[in-house]
């Protein structure tokens, strides 16, 4: 593969086009507006400095091989597309929609979704044998994890295609089997949210939570603040595909998380979550 469409251009959808220029492949990335491909270009362009800065490539070399569209080009020499928008279903659905009908018949569409199963968002193409779950890790530039999830349809020679994509980028490619969830977030997603219902409850504060896990069991982030970065809507909209997809109460969500959602409180995007943080 030597052309990637990213369609996105937030945190997650930035951070691919930058993985993806960064290792040579040419990269369209697309958004609806210039105000969101400029803060996308913009973040990159940041991200790029610091790794420069550090031995990492020259910004200038990695951005030539960066352009990017308001729109999803027709019929171009892309092998594949990542979707990477708002972890949204039926947004997801009409963009993969739009991709299906503009992308090569033989090129690959992959969703970066952190939850939503792979064979229902696979319902949106007429390829579900080219169709397959792709999910980096936050922040992706940093992170070398690569979830790949195969759909019931998805063909043994798209597997192979992605996992070799995969470390192209330099990140480690892990399958996982198509629940919701996938395995990173069946694991991360209920921690985070019990910690949630520990504050709820006053056994500790958000401090002492977070210090908890922290010293006491060596994770980097504290399970508050990494909510707050993930976004407090992302945690709760990833609980309810598995409470709904599972059907277990143990994965029902926090009602305080719920309560921060409504309060607009969703984390370091609108500078308060568990956590303040200045603009």
């Amino acid at each position: 593969m030597e052309n990637v469409i990213v369609v996105g251009a937030g945190q997650m959808g930035g951070g691919i086009a930058q993985v993806c220029a960064t290792a040579g492949l040419r990269v369209t990335l697309v958004d609806v507006g210039e105000g969101q491909i400029e803060r996308g270009m913009l973040a990159i362009e940041r991200s790029l400095a610091k790794l420069a800065e550090k031995g990492g490539p020259a910004v200038a070399d990695v951005l030539a091989n960066l352009q990017t569209d308001t729109s999803i080009p027709v019929n171009s020499d892309a092998e594949i597309a990542i979707e990477a928008v708002i972890e949204d279903e039926a947004i997801k659905r009409q963009v993969l929609a739009d991709l299906d009908d503009r992308m090569a018949p033989e090129a690959i569409i992959a969703t970066n979704t952190s939850s939503i199963p792979i064979t229902r968002l696979a319902q949106a193409t007429r390829r579900p044998e080219l169709f397959i779950g792709m999910h980096f890790m936050n922040p992706v530039p940093m992170l070398p994890l690569v979830e790949v999830i195969r759909g019931l349809a998805t063909s043994d020679e798209t597997v192979a295609a992605v996992v070799a994509l995969t470390e192209r980028l330099d990140k480690t490619p892990v399958e996982a089997r198509d629940f919701p969830g996938f395995l990173g977030n069946r694991i991360l997603m209920p921690m985070i949210n019990e910690a949630i219902f520990a504050l709820m409850e006053g056994v500790g504060t958000e401090k002492a939570i977070d210090d908890v896990m922290k010293l006491g069991m060596r994770h980097p982030m504290g399970p508050l603040a990494l909510a707050d970065l993930i976004g407090l809507d992302t945690c709760l909209f990833v609980m309810e595909v598995m409470h709904e997809g599972l059907g277990d109460s143990k994965y029902r969500p926090c009602p305080l998380l719920r309560q921060y959602v409504e309060a607009g409180w969703l984390g370091r995007k609108t500078g308060r979550g568990f956590f303040e943080y200045s603009s």
